[in-house]
């Protein structure tokens, strides 16, 4: 589908107000301050769509997934970021980088008719739908990313992260091993109403659901190859 032409209060694929040069720059903090503090290994930005809009769903366990995703895709990208950010320094930065903070627990349009501009010139917009951090495993999902593809007609692009989050009872680690795999990207019909969002909604939690379960398989075979590595070395 070719991008709508780009709608009054939008810069190209950023909202108004925002400076390309700095969003850049941000991109540029994320890719090369953020992510050597990780081993990361980035799998399957190929598949990236370079041009059109685009919903990019992706789990959230801890505040470096965004950062991350942000600094690695290809393409420039706003991402849904929780209001509470946006105060002092860090959130006229955030603005002007083009992220859009959102309320959280609250009905509010006004980010999501943000995004669907962003998304109507041939932008992208980054959502996670479990809306809040947690285990990451997209348990459930919030509708929002539904209701933007619905008004926008936008593509779904699913990416898991693993291995920010540490788990329990261990200690800090250094420069952890983490995994970021993009998935097929994908278009969802979503019909009308509140059933349509719920179905929808349902198919785009199924497939990140199951791009994370890959993830998660394939760190458990390398774990138990390197432990059996160890093993017989021991």
């Amino acid at each position: 589908m070719d991008p709508a032409p780009v709608p009054a209060g939008v810069v190209a694929e950023l909202p108004e107000g925002s400076s390309r040069r700095l969003h850049d720059l941000g991109r540029r903090i994320a890719r090369h301050v953020v992510r050597p503090a990780f081993r990361l290994r980035a799998r399957g930005l190929e598949r990236v769509p370079r041009s059109g809009p685009l919903v990019l769903i992706a789990n959230h366990s801890t505040m470096i997934e965004p950062q991350l995703i942000f600094g690695m895709l290809p393409r420039r990208s706003v991402f849904l970021v929780k209001e509470e950010l946006f105060r002092g320094g860090l959130g006229w930065f955030l603005h002007r980088i083009g992220q859009v903070p959102i309320r959280r627990g609250v009905a509010d349009r006004a980010p999501l008719l943000t995004a669907v501009a962003v998304l109507r010139g041939g932008g992208v917009v980054g959502v996670f739908p479990e809306g809040s951090r947690g285990a990451g495993d997209v348990a459930s999902a919030e509708r929002g990313a539904a209701w933007l593809v619905r008004t926008s007609g936008a593509v779904v692009l699913p990416v898991a992260t693993r291995g920010t989050l540490r788990p329990e009872g261990t200690r800090r680690r250094f420069r952890p091993v983490v995994d970021l795999l993009v998935g097929e990207p994908f278009t969802v019909r979503v019909g009308r109403g509140r059933a349509g969002l719920e179905e929808a909604t349902e198919r785009l939690r199924t497939e990140l659901a199951c791009l994370v379960h890959t993830l998660d398989d394939e760190r458990e075979r390398e774990s138990r190859a390197m432990g059996k590595r160890k093993h017989d070395r021991g």
